[in-house]
């Protein structure tokens, strides 16, 4: 399998979906997905019940990113917020989340606490501190192959032309990818892609009912971009899916409407691989 830096230096995009535990990475990588996008807001939502309001911290997605790392064999984008402080803040989620396996480390430039990247009412830091910090992130990976990918969240509070120039400002500093988050338009993901997608690669970002037209992978690599993450769909899928499948055990007081819409005991074992676990205790004689 090869490394994600050799996966980006292909022509093709690459889409990876969110993720938010072990189980949906596993689901995800079953799927054939060659890389995975470990959301921050997805453990919001997932871990917490709240909204991408800066309330996760560092060692909980850290923890999040090991047991997915530990079950799954692809690649894993981690976000990383605003790198959960300054930038020895920065340093430390850098090696903590390289330790627990991440290919690419996502820091953006909001101010703390921050929000979804589609929320209004964000605000940025200067970009010579989101430079600072993007610096010390460099220098506290391990290895190259540990990919930095910075974000910049300006377009909403400066406007696209400034955020073209903090994003110049990043890649200047040599982070190896660049995401400029909620453009608004067609014209405006063109002009990310005319004016960074010869030199680095570009991430576009997905959201149902966000601020950036929803396209697909094969369109968005016409455009340029080399990563396509949909980072809060599987949530948003899981969320209704178990509202419908709530409301019919509420009324029915049983599954059987639900049956041929869900797994049954010997399906998601054989998914989550419980007779193969079950072998392997048999060899070691337990």
């Amino acid at each position: 399998m090869p490394t994600l830096r050799q996966r980006l230096a292909e022509p093709r995009p690459l889409l990876a979906p969110g993720v938010y535990d072990a189980l949906s990475a596993l689901l995800a990588e079953q799927a054939g997905f060659e890389a995975l996008y470990l959301s921050g807001a997805s453990i919001a939502y997932t871990a917490l019940g709240r909204s991408d309001v800066g309330l996760t911290t560092a060692t909980e997605v850290a923890a999040v990113l090991a047991r997915i790392t530990e079950r799954v064999h692809r690649p894993v984008i981690v976000d990383a917020d605003t790198g959960f402080g300054n930038a020895l803040n920065v340093q430390r989620s850098v090696r903590a989340f390289e330790r627990a396996g991440a290919a690419m480390i996502q820091l953006e430039d909001q101010t703390f606490p921050k929000r979804c990247g589609h929320l209004q009412g964000k605000a940025v830091v200067p970009t010579a501190e989101m430079c600072g910090k993007l610096r010390a992130a460099l220098d506290a990976r391990a290895s190259r192959e540990t990919l930095i990918l910075a974000r910049t969240d300006a377009l909403a509070v400066e406007g696209p032309e400034a955020a073209f120039e903090r994003a110049e400002a990043y890649l200047a500093t040599g982070v190896d990818a660049l995401f400029v988050e909620a453009l608004r338009s067609g014209e405006q993901m063109r002009a990310a892609c005319t004016r960074f997608a010869p030199r680095v690669p570009l991430l576009a970002n997905m959201v149902e009912g966000g601020q950036t037209p929803l396209a697909t992978a094969a369109e968005l690599g016409v455009m340029g971009f080399r990563i396509v993450i949909f980072p809060g769909g599987t949530v948003r899928a899981l969320a209704h899916a178990l509202q419908g499948y709530y409301a019919s055990l509420r009324a029915h007081e049983g599954t059987g409407p639900w049956r041929e819409r869900m797994l049954d005991f010997d399906g998601l074992n054989a998914v989550i691989g419980t007779p193969e676990l079950l072998e392997r205790a048999r060899r070691y004689g337990d």
